[in-house]
């Protein structure tokens, strides 16, 4: 598993570039035309970095996700169960016996991703064997602040990496200031009580389309709403993150 970036190909580590050179076959997520972009994105790391090794590409189809169902954690792991055998029997038919094979993760293979999981799936279910190594990748939350010109943290303060889902059911937890918050289709920070919260918003991080959006959340949100629908219908695809902040003197007390 070899984390690639959130988008820019400059995000590619050494450490990446060097794995990618002893690779045979990649095995490329296809989750139909909207997002072949991203595929081809994955393609040209391949060609950038890659200069005298031979390789495949095989792309795998991903299986459908029930994303409306309220059984959420079942549905993610019947999905996580397809995307195994389907997995398994790429790798069993087109990795040779000897042969390396990768799969390109977006951001790093560690944080918000299912990749490793389904790896873990498979080698418990017995039928191939292999050993696996993760190459970490620049993720989109070091992208986003980065872009923002800003830590993660306040000295002395905790961070909270969580869901749009566990932020509309749950709110902003206590104690703690800042927030990131990912996989959030609904724009969960519009049913946010509190009053005093910043937030810094990025999709599309690193790549040629990014959008960026800061300021206190009451003044921005609307924007935020907006831009995000408009990109999501032109592209039929969005990926972003944010950072809600609570300010200075709230923290303080």
């Amino acid at each position: 598993m070899i984390g690639i970036g959130a988008g820019d190909p400059r995000h590619v580590t050494v450490q990446a570039v060097d794995a990618l050179g002893e690779v045979d076959v990649f095995f490329v997520i296809s989750k139909g035309h909207e997002t072949e972009e991203l595929v081809r994105l994955r393609r040209e790391i391949c060609e950038r970095y890659i200069r005298e090794h031979t390789y495949r590409i095989v792309e795998i189809p991903d299986p459908p996700r029930d994303r409306a169902t309220p059984a959420y954690a079942n549905a993610v792991e019947e999905w996580r169960s397809q995307r195994a055998q389907l997995w398994e029997r790429a790798i069993a038919q087109e990795l040779p016996e000897d042969g390396c094979g990768a799969f390109l993760v977006w951001g790093d293979p560690s944080l918000y991703d299912s990749t490793l999981a389904v790896i873990e799936q498979i080698l418990a279910r017995g039928r191939v064997e292999f050993e696996h190594e993760v190459i970490p990748g620049i993720g989109s939350v070091q992208v986003l602040t980065a872009r923002h010109r800003m830590p993660l943290n306040r000295v002395g303060r905790p961070v909270q990496i969580t869901t749009g889902r566990r932020l509309a059911a749950e709110g902003l937890p206590a104690g703690v200031d800042e927030v990131v918050v990912m996989l959030d289709a609904d724009c969960s920070f519009t049913q946010l009580q509190d009053d005093d919260l910043e937030i810094h918003w990025g999709a599309y991080l690193g790549m040629d389309d990014e959008i960026l959006v800061s300021g206190p959340l009451r003044e921005v949100e609307q924007e935020i709403v907006r831009q995000r629908a408009q990109a999501r219908e032109r592209k039929g695809w969005i990926m972003d993150t944010y950072l809600l902040r609570r300010s200075r003197s709230r923290s303080r007390e």
